[in-house]
């Protein structure tokens, strides 16, 4: 695993995962290049020391909408300059090296029409959004230039955590909306902001669409062994192949909230602010495609399993 560790955790990588990680940025082409041929010195007397990278998984993102809008430099440095070199490290070998891409629903901007399909028009209102657009636009342009076999998943709202309660969200500022309302009623924080109670939802509070972390996943699993399968039988490739990954249910803030009570058996303190700018009132996604392509199946679709798995996480990183 490749990581800078500006909001990673070593000690999550090394003694939960057990595997080598090499820390360092994704821009940098020489360590890029000794970590494809497995001779990272990280990588010295682990199985993995001499073996080369057989494909990417590239989840290495800056993905705060806010900061992106405040310090736009930092988010097309790293999410889309890096990525460049990324790529260009990929296509530099005789075989250019699969790879799966982490976009992001941030790329349609603001949904002309409920459930979004993959493709309704994008059109991103955020640099953060942008800079993965422009990611997905490379990827385009670098399969039909050098055959770069590519996947691209676009995430809706990715929540809860690992169910055995080992692997979880853990950022700083915390930005998510179910580590923040499991934050307050842990008493970590006093009380949870709501962006907005006016829109045009049943409650008026903002609908999304939360896809279980461990579904996100096997969804990866899926769309890598399917970008092998072709890559072993030398099929064309040219454009990527782009999939939703979302459960299709929208549930509002205050559903959220209600859901959490239930789950916890705990209160919290709500104030409501003002409407966030950009914030669209429903974000839901149609993953017909990903079902129908990849035969993805979410195991844990449920609102209340989600939080479960995410509370029990919480409990057993901050007590």
């Amino acid at each position: 695993m490749l990581d800078n560790l500006v909001y990673g955790h070593a000690e999550i990588v090394q003694q939960v995962l057990g595997i080598p990680l090499v820390v360092g940025q994704v821009g940098d082409r020489e360590v890029l290049e000794a970590l494809l041929r497995g001779r990272h010195p990280s990588l010295v007397g682990t199985p993995h020391e001499g073996r080369p990278v057989e494909a990417v998984l590239h989840f290495a993102a800056y993905a705060y909408v806010g900061e992106s809008v405040t310090d736009p430099a930092k988010y097309y440095r790293n999410n889309l300059g890096d990525t460049l070199t990324l790529l260009e490290a990929l296509v530099a070998s005789e075989r250019p090296l699969p790879i799966v891409f982490s976009s992001t629903c941030a790329t349609y901007g603001l949904p002309q029409q409920v459930p979004i399909t993959e493709d309704h028009p994008q059109a991103p209102i955020n640099p953060y959004g942008q800079s993965k657009l422009m990611v997905e636009q490379l990827l385009r342009d670098f399969g039909r230039a050098y055959g770069l076999p590519s996947v691209i998943f676009r995430y809706f709202n990715a929540a809860g955590a690992d169910p055995d309660g080992d692997l979880g969200e853990d950022h700083t500022p915390e930005t998510h909306l179910i580590p923040r309302v499991l934050d307050v009623m842990s008493g970590r924080e006093p009380y949870l902001q709501i962006f907005g109670d006016d829109y045009p939802t049943p409650d008026g509070t903002c609908i999304r669409d939360y896809i279980h972390v461990s579904d996100l996943a096997e969804a990866h699993v899926l769309g890598l062994e399917r970008l092998l399968r072709i890559r072993e039988r030398e099929e064309p490739t040219k454009d990527p192949l782009v999939y939703n990954l979302g459960n299709g249910t929208g549930y509002s803030v205050q559903q959220v909230i209600e859901t959490a009570k239930k789950v916890t058996g705990r209160g919290l303190l709500a104030h409501v602010a003002r409407r966030r700018e950009g914030d669209p009132a429903q974000l839901v996604a149609s993953a017909t495609r990903a079902r129908e392509e990849l035969g993805w199946r979410p195991r844990y679709p449920d609102l209340g399993t989600i939080i479960e798995h995410a509370w029990a996480w919480h409990r057993n990183r901050h007590g």
